[in-house]
């Protein structure tokens, strides 16, 4: 039974591409939190095994199945991505969202200066930012908050680990 669970969670995280949470996946399984964490433990061991090529690793309660770093030069060649740039303007725009989330265009407006509409329409087209909510002042703003693409995208496994600010 255990490793039937095992398997259900690889093809579970594999289908997904992205963070499975552990809620969604005791949900999913119909298991126990401890002996999800516990069969996780195990799976995370068994790919950890020199000759694998993937790995599972932990994000933000969650798991994701990816590649080994190693491997990186190999899928470097093997697949030739289009490299689309941010621009200045995108980047400086997505770190205030990293920093300051959530946060309304207009707030980003008023830090920045300048207009950021073309900017949050790239950087959601892109999955690097999200709709979160709405700001309960009148007008009921859109909120603004980064995703699991914009983690992935800078190696990060949540927000803790973004460079702390200096003054």
């Amino acid at each position: 039974m255990r490793d039937e669970i095992k398997a259900a969670i690889e093809a579970i995280l594999f289908m997904r591409g992205d963070r499975v949470g552990v809620e969604e996946l005791v949900e999913i399984l119909d298991v126990p939190l401890l002996e999800l964490r516990d069969l996780m433990r195990e799976l995370i061991g068994e790919y950890f095994q020199p000759g694998r090529g993937l790995q599972i690793i932990p994000v933000d309660d969650g798991y994701l199945m990816c590649t080994k770093s190693e491997y990186s030069e190999i899928l470097a060649r093997s697949v030739r991505p289009v490299k689309r740039r941010l621009s200045q303007a995108a980047l400086e725009t997505l770190a205030l969202i990293a920093y300051q989330q959530p946060v309304t265009r207009a707030e980003l407006e008023r830090t920045r200066g300048v207009k950021v509409d073309r900017v949050i329409t790239n950087l959601l087209e892109r999955g690097l930012i999200e709709e979160v909510g709405v700001k309960e002042v009148v007008g009921k703003p859109i909120l603004y908050g980064t995703t699991q693409e914009f983690l992935r995208m800078y190696g990060l496994t949540s927000l803790r680990d973004l460079p702390q600010l200096e003054e």
